[in-house]
């Protein structure tokens, strides 16, 4: 599980899923058994490790309210389904679909509120992930897609009339089938659909969320191993 929180990811790993070599990558590495939160300033890139359900809520409102220099922050737990129904308790959870258009190797990116962006949008009642995606991306775009596969799942937070919102977005890649119609959802306030290659798509998204560029790290990533295959 990956949550985006001020536009900085925070990662849930599991103890037995954390490999040890990986803590060279770390800025500091904290045992909560050990340390107080509250006596410390987070720098760079965080570890924490004996993460449990209870100490999630301090976590979280030190996190929200940190503004020094911190990159990321994993957690460490031998609970990770515990830990994460924790963080999810302390918002409100709203659901979410989207995706990578594919036109002859090209990706639809659009430009709204001054960022590039990949459409996406919630879940109607009843609806399934699969079909906001499809729907979402018709309505933003004026594009008509098919789904080929699933890429990822994200979270982020954001704050919307005193409320604390966890958004979830499920992630797709989609085949463009008709882009006849493509028009800007101006009501969305989406200014410019553009479609472009992966090299243009990595330099346009410097102007974006670490979310989007995680899922467009997602997609390059599967596309090389294919070519590998």
């Amino acid at each position: 599980m990956i949550i985006f929180l001020n536009d900085r990811p925070i990662k849930i790993i599991r103890e037995k899923d954390f490999e040890r070599t990986e803590s060279t990558h770390f800025d500091q590495i904290l045992d909560l058994r050990l340390s107080k939160l509250k006596t410390l300033e987070f720098l760079g890139h965080v570890l924490l490790l004996n993460v449990t359900a209870s100490n999630v809520a301090q976590i979280f409102d030190y996190l929200e309210n940190h503004r020094d220099d911190l990159l990321s922050v994993t957690l460490v737990t031998t609970n990770k389904k515990e830990v994460s129904a924790r963080i999810k308790s302390l918002y409100k959870v709203l659901k979410a679909a989207g995706g990578v258009v594919i036109k002859k190797d090209q990706w639809l990116l659009m430009y709204r509120r001054k960022k590039w962006d990949l459409p996406k949008g919630k879940l109607d009642r009843g609806e399934s992930s699969r079909k906001a995606a499809v729907r979402e991306i018709e309505e933003e775009t004026g594009v008509k897609a098919v789904i080929r596969q699933k890429l990822c799942t994200t979270w982020h937070t954001y704050t919307f009339q005193n409320s604390r919102i966890l958004k979830r977005t499920k992630w797709y890649l989609l085949d463009c089938q008709d882009d006849e119609g493509m028009c800007p959802q101006a009501d969305e306030d989406i200014e410019l659909l553009e479609w472009l290659s992966f090299p243009d798509v990595q330099k346009k998204l410097v102007n974006s969320f670490s979310s989007i560029r995680y899922v467009a790290e997602v997609l390059n990533s599967m596309q090389k191993e294919a070519r590998t295959m």
